[in-house]
């Protein structure tokens, strides 16, 4: 994600969607809860009130997704009409039980349910809980390990979520009449119920219909279109696993732009009404992600692309695979978006206190991308920016590591691009380099923490950098002189 220029002298923290939840899921009452079946054979005991719980454990957010399952794909449906603003969805939400479970909850903001079947069986029960937790009750309890796929209707007008720290998110209405859903950490649960944690990544499928004359774009590679009675459907699918806040849906009257890298990846690039401008950057993402590749090891997804809005949003955001992009977006922020598909999508955080490991490397990616480009100096730059923040606590007091909900974003864009070249001074230009391939390649498609990252480090480079990792990363002060200044950077 990068904010907007107009934003980043003020330390503005960047739209985000945020359901505050907090809220408990009471028990069901026992004449709902789903009886177990008889079992013969003393290896399959019966399930007796297992439940799956209502958060996944995340320390800043710990409601936000949901235990006892494993989602291994969302396939995705709806209507939606721009005139009445009106979204009507019907998810398919494959997954394995990771527990023995009579009840499991997903995530769903405010839209009503219609109906949840769960294996095909018959219509479970469920009740809404809070603003975001839907709690389902299968016809059958369901065992650990077994497959099973929900399918919820709902529907309603999607809408943004707002949060005091974090700012306004998730399903928003365009200036030019259409919609799209944009935000971190969270953004899917305000159109499509899901398991919203990073941790549970799944492959994702989209088709979306709506009146002709609109068109839609989403993540991943572009499987067509039909259209009947005055409406079109418009079919996406991204095959490799996708973390929920990543997903996206844009609709608009676009100009579609179809293109290939030079492997034969196909590119998507749409440009909303008035949005044109963002094409004399998105022109050069071959150059863009080539150089990427270069740095982070092989374009890890099978299709690529950009979202121009015409909106001056807050934000823009690494959509994965087709990133979208605020009116104000430049070619630095194409470069920070696409470095977001290595360090931030395909290998996802483990928790959010890790986010760092997402906009510290999109934001070093910036000056790798003028040192490249623009010959420019960055121990020059580094010392520039040193004189320039002096000692002053507001820039030095913001942790880049477990920094504390609601401040995750507050120092990783611009401390975070300095303590990362502290970091290639102290351990060299090439075990620098097989730092940032090593941790691509490993995590590929997974998640990862930062304490996972130091160690990675330490063992490339072969040197004890607690002191160091303490001093930029952990710490909320000046680092000393011999952190400060390590390698080249000592005068």
């Amino acid at each position: 994600m990068a904010i907007s220029p107009k934003a980043r002298p003020y330390l503005l923290i960047l739209t985000l969607v945020l359901v505050a939840a907090g809220i408990l899921v009471a028990r069901l009452p026992q004449d709902e809860q789903a009886a177990a079946p008889a079992t013969t054979g003393a290896t399959t005991p019966p399930v007796v009130n297992a439940e799956g719980g209502d958060g996944a454990g995340d320390a800043y957010y710990p409601k936000d997704g949901n235990t006892g399952y494993d989602v291994s794909g969302y396939d995705v449906s709806i209507s939606y009409d721009p005139t009445s603003k009106r979204l009507d969805g019907v998810a398919k939400i494959t997954a394995k039980a990771t527990a023995d479970l009579s009840r499991f909850n997903l995530d769903l903001y405010e839209l009503e349910v219609t109906s949840v079947d769960v294996g095909g069986t018959k219509a479970a029960s469920f009740e809404r809980q809070g603003d975001h937790e839907l709690v389902v009750v299968p016809g059958r309890a369901l065992r650990n390990g077994e497959e099973f796929t929900t399918t919820v209707a709902y529907g309603g007008q999607p809408t943004v979520v707002e949060d005091r720290a974090l700012g306004r998110s998730g399903w928003q209405i365009s200036t030019t009449g259409g919609a799209f859903a944009a935000g971190e950490p969270h953004s899917a649960t305000t159109w499509f119920p899901a398991n919203d944690t990073p941790r549970d990544k799944a492959t994702f499928s989209l088709t979306a219909r709506v009146p002709e004359g609109w068109s839609v774009v989403s993540n991943g590679v572009e499987q067509g279109s039909t259209s009947a009675d005055g409406w079109t459907s418009f079919r996406w699918a991204a095959e490799e696993p996708m973390a929920t806040y990543l997903t996206t849906i844009a609709i608009d009257k676009w100009t579609i732009e179809r293109s290939t890298l030079p492997d034969g990846t196909p590119v998507v690039d749409a440009y909303a009404p008035g949005a044109q401008n963002g094409r004399q950057h998105q022109e050069r993402l071959p150059e863009v992600l080539a150089f990427l590749s270069e740095k982070f090891g092989p374009y890890p997804f099978e299709s690529a692309g950009g979202i121009f809005l015409a909106d001056n949003i807050g934000f823009s955001l690494e959509t994965q695979t087709r990133p979208i992009y605020a009116g104000w977006a430049d070619l630095d922020t194409v470069v920070h978006e696409n470095a977001h598909q290595w360090f931030g999508d395909s290998v996802t955080v483990e928790n959010w206190a890790d986010i760092c490991l997402n906009e510290c490397f999109a934001s070093y990616a910036q000056w790798l991308w003028d040192e490249a480009q623009g010959n420019v100096d960055l121990d020059s730059l580094y010392h520039a920016e040193i004189e320039r923040t002096g000692d002053r606590d507001t820039y030095w007091g913001r942790k880049l590591y477990d920094m504390g909900r609601g401040n995750e974003f507050r120092g990783v864009y611009d401390k975070g691009q300095l303590a990362l070249h502290a970091l290639r001074r102290q351990v060299g230009d090439q075990a620098f380099d097989q730092v940032l391939k090593g941790w691509t390649a490993k995590h590929r498609d997974g998640n990862a923490s930062w304490p996972e990252f130091e160690a990675h480090v330490e063992q490339v480079s072969g040197q004890d950098l607690d002191a160091f990792f303490a001093a930029w990363f952990r710490g909320d002060e000046v680092p000393a002189d011999e952190y400060l200044y390590p390698g080249s950077l000592r005068r």
